[in-house]
């Protein structure tokens, strides 16, 4: 227990007097002691006790200051034979002294304790700024901002509007939980537009495939992605009955979407991102297959084959299937199915692209399938939505919820309570772009609550990637998620009422009598709020352990992942040098040194077997209303053969799509790896290097 301190103030490095806590003291040895002896740091209460007598001595007329506190820290540890500790407390002091001085280089004062690079993110792309571009607000006060713009809506249900602000802001300073990033950005501002995910209709007819391009550039420049479906414009060389003239087909028109993206910068803070599909059984489907092959085409688009189940039976009896004209639904053509697969294996395996949805199982769970069917997601994949609707997607983060080395399920529940009602004000406070879209999603509510942070769950828990462990934690934590929400959803229909088309939906179907959300769950690749939450992205492996981080032009950083710097200081191996020597190739696999045991819980996502990522997303997906973004990373050095058979175990295990990236296959990187591409193309880079806002998954700016 703490003793009562006769000290009750102390000055902090900005010049503020704050009240005194010796439990910080004793925190800081403890973690010091953890650190460098591993254990539980059991003296720590009692080298604190002697450091807070002392400053009762020494400060009796005079208030301490932090350093005073730190530098007396020290000369305990040393004066008491711990020359071990304090030698590790030295280096904490150092580098927490690097980290605040690179924060007061991007001009934000930042009171949460968040890494540099979450500060570099917010700073460039979320905190608001004055007219002359400088920052106006902290973490802090952004957290604040969201969290007063989103509790508000309770007023109009008769919730408690202040209970409900502490609530949002507690779990987004705490860092447990994050929403997309256009709700950070423009909750309690002028523009207002907080979902991240669109799709729009492109109909077989000029008028609507302008409004299409009309509508993404207004969404665009908000700050959100949209997905398409090309599916019904009429093939190339098709014709045009109204000026007797030839169709130039869907990828032509994609052009005209690419462009215009081009020019849409998103007030700056996010490139315009879309998802382009086009049905299997469409004319024009090898044009689209192979559409990325040509040089800097369609740079601006994720494209993905809409595959049918009827597809798929005809690639395993080897058998040919129709192309149909979607204008005259007249069967135009046959192909070997065979023949179409290995084109888009091949194009994937050399492009990244084309990513494959299962469209049919898509629509086998849409949830008011008598409003609509669905055919497109947006640009990650991982939110079908019908034709004019939007999704505001949010993250938990797993490794908040862990305690010690055990998931904290209550607390995960009482947080997946907060999520949903957080996103499901959402839908009432945002300010939509478009009319149309405003009315689908109001009328649907769907709302998309997923994780971050799962891969430094595993670590914490002593678990492998790449094991049949990860496999049934994985579909057991989801289980669990998916019926928490559903239960929190079903809550605020009996406060709020039921989402409007929930007549004749999936749940009215299934028994429900109410819910407030036509889908709740689904694993998003969370990007850059899994850096300013300091996790891991979505359901990705670690991409490197120790790497160079780009920050900004000529400022780069050394990132080690923390679990592993811990770990390694407890096994006592840790050292300057071996995070280097890391740093080369990101992997410890072929690094002298370090245990076995290390080497299978940090192995990174081009360690593992693609199989393995397939099994963790299918797992995943068995117990997501939506569908779950995941890059199912390939080594340099993979085949096309390799490729096609993640695109068949996806299928047969349930996914509801799938995105490959074999290393290197794009010119443009936000990730590169210590000389594996130099072989090939004569560049070496001596260090594995990330772009400021590469988090994991897919090392491309497009599926960033």
């Amino acid at each position: 227990m703490q003793p009562k301190s006769q000290i009750n103030r102390i000055v902090k490095r900005d010049g503020r007097i704050v009240d005194f806590d010796p439990g910080k003291i004793t925190e800081a040895i403890r973690k010091a002691f953890v650190a460098t002896r591993g254990g539980q740091g059991d003296p720590a209460q009692q080298l604190s006790n002697e450091v807070v007598k002392i400053l009762e001595t020494r400060f009796k007329r005079k208030i301490p200051t932090v350093e005073n506190v730190q530098d007396l820290v020290e000369e305990v540890l040393s004066r008491q034979g711990y020359s071990d500790i304090a030698k590790a407390y030295i280096l904490y002091r150092q580098k927490r002294t690097e980290i605040r001085e690179a924060k007061q280089f991007f001009g934000v004062r930042d009171e949460l304790k968040l890494t540099v690079n979450a500060i570099s993110v917010l700073q460039r792309r979320y905190l608001r700024k004055d007219e002359e571009g400088r920052v106006i607000e902290t973490p802090a006060q952004m957290f604040r901002r969201v969290a007063k713009a989103v509790a508000a809506v309770d007023q109009r249900y008769g919730g408690d509007v202040k209970r409900a602000e502490e609530d949002f802001y507690g779990v987004m300073a705490n860092l447990e939980f994050l929403p997309n990033s256009p709700t950070l950005m423009n909750a309690g501002t002028r523009l207002g537009q907080l979902s991240a995910c669109f799709v729009i209709p492109v109909e077989d007819s000029m008028a609507s495939i302008f409004e299409a391009v009309k509508n993404m550039a207004i969404i665009h420049k908000s700050g959100g992605g949209t997905g398409f479906s090309f599916s019904k414009l009429r093939p190339k060389g098709d014709v045009v009955l109204s000026t007797k003239g030839i169709a130039s087909g869907p990828v032509s028109f994609m052009r005209a979407f690419d462009t215009a993206t081009d020019v849409i910068k998103q007030g700056g803070r996010r490139r315009g991102a879309n998802m382009g599909i086009l049905r299997v059984d469409h004319p024009d489907i090898l044009e689209f297959i192979a559409a990325k092959t040509r040089e800097n085409f369609l740079t601006n688009f994720n494209i993905s084959v809409a595959v049918t189940d009827k597809f798929m039976k005809a690639v395993e009896r080897k058998e040919e299937y129709d192309l149909v004209n979607p204008r005259t639904k007249k069967v135009v053509r046959k192909l070997k199915a065979n023949d179409t697969f290995d084109l888009m294996a091949t194009m994937a395996w050399k492009t990244g692209d084309p990513g494959l949805v299962f469209i049919d199982r898509i629509n086998k769970f849409n949830p008011t399938p008598n409003i609509g069917e669905i055919e497109s997601t947006n640009p990650c994949g991982e939110q079908p939505l019908l034709p004019n609707e939007s999704c505001n997607l949010g993250s938990i983060n797993l490794l908040k919820m862990m305690k010690d080395k055990h998931l904290d399920w209550m607390k995960l529940k009482k947080t997946i309570e907060i999520a949903v009602h957080f996103l499901d004000n959402i839908i009432d406070a945002n300010k939509y772009p478009v009319k149309s879209i405003e009315r689908v999603t109001k009328a649907n509510r769907k709302i998309g609550l997923g994780i971050m942070g799962f891969a430094d769950a595993l670590i914490k828990m002593g678990i492998p990637y790449s094991s049949n462990r990860a496999v049934i934690f994985a579909e057991d934590l989801m289980k669990f998620f998916s019926k928490e929400a559903i239960q929190a959803s079903v809550r605020l229909g009996d406060q709020r009422d039921p989402f409007p088309n929930f007549s004749g939906s999936f749940w009215e179907k299934h028994g429900f009598k109410t819910m407030r959300n036509a889908t709740v769950t689904t694993i998003a690749p969370t990007g850059t709020i899994s850096i300013i939450a300091g996790t891991t992205s979505g359901i990705e492996p670690l991409f490197a352990v120790c790497f160079v981080r780009n920050v900004m032009e000529g400022t780069k950083l050394l990132e080690v992942n923390a679990l592993f710097e811990e770990m390694a200081k407890k096994r006592r191996i840790y050292s300057k040098e071996l995070m280097m020597e890391i740093a080369k190739t990101g992997s410890v696999q072929n690094v002298r040194g370090i245990p076995k045991d290390l080497k299978h819980l940090f192995a990174t996502a081009f360690d593992v077997l693609p199989e393995w990522h397939v099994k963790i997303q299918a797992a995943f997906q068995k117990h997501t209303d939506n569908a779950v973004s995941k890059t199912i990373n390939f080594p340099h050095d993979a085949s096309v053969e390799d490729v096609k058979k993640a695109f068949i175990l996806a299928y047969k295990l349930g996914c509801k799509g799938i995105t490959v990236y074999r290393y290197g296959s794009k010119k443009e990187q936000v990730l590169y790896v210590g000389s594996v591409l130099g072989r090939e193309s004569g560049e070496t880079f001596d260090y594995t290097s990330a772009d400021p806002e590469y988090s994991g998954g897919c090392p491309s700016p497009t599926c960033e």
